[in-house]
């Protein structure tokens, strides 16, 4: 059974944290990151106490570097420093020590020469019980392809010298992985694994900062792991991650995101890998939409979104049997307002403001859904629950909201509510087309692993948004038949829209939810006439609709006149309006498909502008 392990360079914080982190995600092992040990104010006998106490291996102390093919006296010195690692070594616990492939300018070529090195340094390491790996690093001066440090190792013909591969240093450089078939598993010492995503950028640079978990980038890690199994490999498999974002970020999330992303990659590999026998992951559960959407207000606010609902056609039809608890219905819509005084959605509200506190979401097995969460590492949720109400469950998601699972047996959730009679309002909004949420731009990864990997989503690609006050990123996943769309915003520039959101609402959260509509603009008529408002968008915005696209005179004066955007892709028509922002906290938009799939991103810029021009600014203090 093949190890779970991480590299301590992947995470932030001291040795310590960073070890404890590992440990409390669930890791089996761990590498030493050189650089962390020299600056860790205990010594290698300490952290090797330490691990033992949380049950972690450190299955290797890394990196070396510029040992091989280098001149006299440098030959000589390496040697001598390899032993003072080698002393080092055997204090902390550990028997591999992994070499990178030389950068010194100083360095001589010639694969025999650097066998030679190899036979040598291979003699001291057996001498100690020990064992060395060679690592070529895709920048290497004279090796940077993995098949000729293998080369290097079999002329070495050593039994302490083995070979390292490292899914970033084959894959980013698009180095063939079917070579790897023809190393013994034996001879494989370590396998590192990296992801990232397509850059134009030089190797180094790329590596340095960019590298992600598996399943977070574009790299085919999936096919480079296979070409491992089909050498035996039952050793350790090591993620090393350098990531700015990763380093300045939790260290506890990250360890959490990294085992996630290892046990998605065993599960993908189970059918092919005996060492992944019996860990397969319980497959996902099919999604089929919203089944209810609720916001967390208080008492005055809770009337002021209730008279929003209802301008945008939702009729109130339940009032919880024990709990101020409203249900408010359109369509296929079920929305939920709670200005309960204790419980979680009260917690939420007390940290966050009022905003979105938790989403059901409709699958065909709830329990399948919840085993593969939890195996997932995914937070469960529990409360109290009163007399003959339905018990739901959970998990927290963005920004510590719950995401909550239905199935045919949790269907009879509205049973905790006495239906209400009141005069349809509006039938013209259908279903939920999207949620967004915005967060910082550093948890986008951590939360499209999550969503990905446990739920039937598939990731559209990134698009960068521009506000008027920065850059923002947009990350969507969808499910098959699109009747569930996730929409994840981050910036790192602290004045746009999302950024602000955060700030304000204390945290990460759904920021607007979009509804479907079949006549967007007999759906607005009706919601105007009800007393609903929308965004004001500039006149300049139709001008260059109207010299763009060949739309009729009647439609462009339908748009201008309703302050709706519009956008086409191919034969596909895309129509959005969106209300004011509410309580300047989350708002809401109204949408019309005609055969388009995507969400509108050429008109991101002018809501965002728009909406700038609506909120109070950044630097005026809430009243």
């Amino acid at each position: 059974m093949n190890q779970r392990s991480i590299a301590t360079v992947s995470l932030s914080g001291a040795l310590d944290e960073k070890l404890r982190a590992i440990a409390a995600a669930g890791f089996d092992a761990v590498e030493i990151f050189e650089n962390d040990l020299l600056s860790f104010g205990a010594g290698p006998r300490d952290i090797a106490k330490l691990c033992r106490d949380l049950n972690l291996e450190i299955c290797a102390f890394q990196p070396f570097r510029d040992f091989e093919g280098m001149p006299e006296p440098q030959r000589a010195r390496n040697f001598a420093r390899a032993e003072r690692k080698f002393d080092l070594m055997q204090e902390l616990g550990t028997d591999l020590l992994l070499i990178c492939s030389n950068v010194s300018p100083a360095s001589l070529g010639g694969i025999d020469r650097a066998a030679d090195d190899f036979r040598e340094l291979g003699e001291r390491a057996a001498k100690r019980g020990l064992r060395v790996g060679y690592e070529a690093l895709a920048w290497g001066r004279h090796v940077n392809d993995y098949r000729d440090a293998w080369e290097i190792v079999r002329r070495a013909d050593h039994p302490a010298i083995g070979v390292i591969l490292d899914s970033f240093h084959a894959l980013a450089p698009s180095f063939p992985t079917r070579a790897m078939a023809s190393i013994p598993g034996d001879k494989i010492f370590l396998v590192q694994l990296a992801d990232a995503p397509r850059l134009e950028l030089d190797i180094l640079s790329w590596s340095r900062h960019f590298r992600s978990f598996p399943g977070q980038g574009d790299l085919p890690v999936g096919a480079f792991m296979a070409a491992v199994a089909a050498t035996g490999y039952a050793g350790p498999l090591s993620l090393e991650i350098f990531n700015d974002q990763f380093r300045a970020g939790s260290a506890a999330q990250t360890a959490v995101d990294g085992l996630r992303s290892l046990i998605l990659l065993e599960d993908q590999l189970a059918p092919d890998w005996p060492n992944f026998a019996g860990k397969a992951l319980a497959p996902k559960a099919k999604s089929r939409g919203t089944g209810f959407i609720e916001f967390a207000v208080n008492e005055s606010k809770a009337g002021e979104l209730a008279r929003l609902f209802s301008q945008l056609g939702f009729r109130k039809s339940g009032q919880h049997r024990s709990k101020a608890v409203e249900r408010w219905s359109q369509g296929k819509v079920e929305l939920v307002i709670n200005c309960e005084t204790d419980g979680f959605a009260h917690s939420h509200y007390v940290t966050h403001g009022p905003g979105v506190c938790a989403i059901a979401l409709d699958v065909d097995d709830a329990g399948r859904a919840m085993q593969r969460a939890e195996t997932l590492k995914a937070r469960t949720f529990y409360q109290p629950v009163g007399p003959g109400e339905l018990e739901i469950p959970a998990i927290h998601g963005v920004g510590g909201s719950l995401l909550y699972f239905l199935d045919q047996a949790g269907k009879n959730w509205d049973t905790d509510f006495e239906p209400v009679a009141s005069d349809a309002s509006g039938d013209a909004l259908l279903a939920v087309d999207h949620i967004a949420q915005s967060m910082p731009y550093d948890e986008m990864l951590s939360w499209l692993l999550f969503y990905t990997g446990i739920l039937d989503l598939n990731r559209l690609p990134q698009m960068e948004i521009a506000d008027p006050r920065g850059l923002v990123q947009s990350q969507a996943v969808v499910n098959a038949d699109q009747s569930l769309r996730f929409v994840l915003n981050g910036s790192s520039a602290n004045r746009t829209l999302p950024a602000r959101f955060i700030s304000e609402f204390f945290g990460s959260g759904v920021q607007h939810v979009a509804f479907a509509c079949q006549d967007i603009f007999a759906t607005v008529a009706a919601m105007r006439q009800r007393g609903a408002g929308f965004l004001d968008i500039p006149d300049n915005y139709y001008d260059d609709i109207e010299a763009k696209y060949d739309l009729s005179p009647g439609l462009m004066a339908q748009l201008r006149a309703n302050h709706i955007l519009y956008d086409r892709e191919g034969d596909g028509e895309f129509f959005q309006v969106y209300t004011h922002i509410f309580d300047e906290r989350f708002f809401f938009e109204i949408v019309e498909r005609r055969h388009y799939q995507g969400f509108g991103a050429a008109n991101a810029g002018i809501r965002l502008a728009a909406q700038a021009r609506e909120v109070r600014p950044a630097s005026m203090p809430r009243v």
